[in-house]
């Protein structure tokens, strides 16, 4: 069996009135993420990663954001994409740890549903996916509540 394991990191500046999709999911909340597409960080560094473990570039490299066909488009698409190309090279998620680091608002209730969306989303089971918030202690970009960063490192296995 061969394994490995990938990295992402992604952020987004944080504005009034934009929606704020995280996991899958929108969270109400008095900003949201920009970019060009729904600006999902949780994803973006899910794909990431997982285009990294197999080798094969990046999220940028498959989307761009100068197509303006991703213009807006939500990225549990850009999910489903990347997990048809991972299993068409043969590999299949092992597991997924993921951070977000947001100030507010509080992401600890909307966990469960992220789970339970990118489960379905990549047709992986729940307990494969975990998904931590933290605060930086209002230091930064993300303290000042100006954007929202996330992390995420993946095992991949093929057989």
């Amino acid at each position: 069996m061969k394994i490995r394991t990938g990295f992402g990191y992604d952020v987004h500046q944080l504005a009034p009135d934009a929606d704020f999709w995280l996991g899958g999911i929108k969270i109400e909340h008095t900003k949201g993420a920009v970019g060009h597409s729904d600006a999902d960080v949780l994803i973006h560094v899910i794909c990431d990663a997982l285009l990294g473990a197999a080798n094969m570039r990046d999220i940028g490299y498959h989307f761009s954001d100068k197509d303006p066909q991703y213009k807006g488009i939500d990225s549990k698409i850009l999910l489903r994409d990347v997990m048809t190309l991972l299993r068409k090279k043969g590999w299949e998620i092992g597991n997924i740890d993921s951070t977000i680091c947001l100030q507010q608002p509080r992401i600890n209730p909307h966990i469960p549903a992220m789970k339970k969306c990118l489960a379905e989303v990549m047709a992986v089971g729940e307990e494969d996916i975990s998904i931590k918030a933290t605060t930086t202690e209002k230091l930064g970009f993300v303290g000042k509540e100006e954007g929202v960063a996330a992390f995420a490192s993946v095992l991949i296995t093929r057989s």
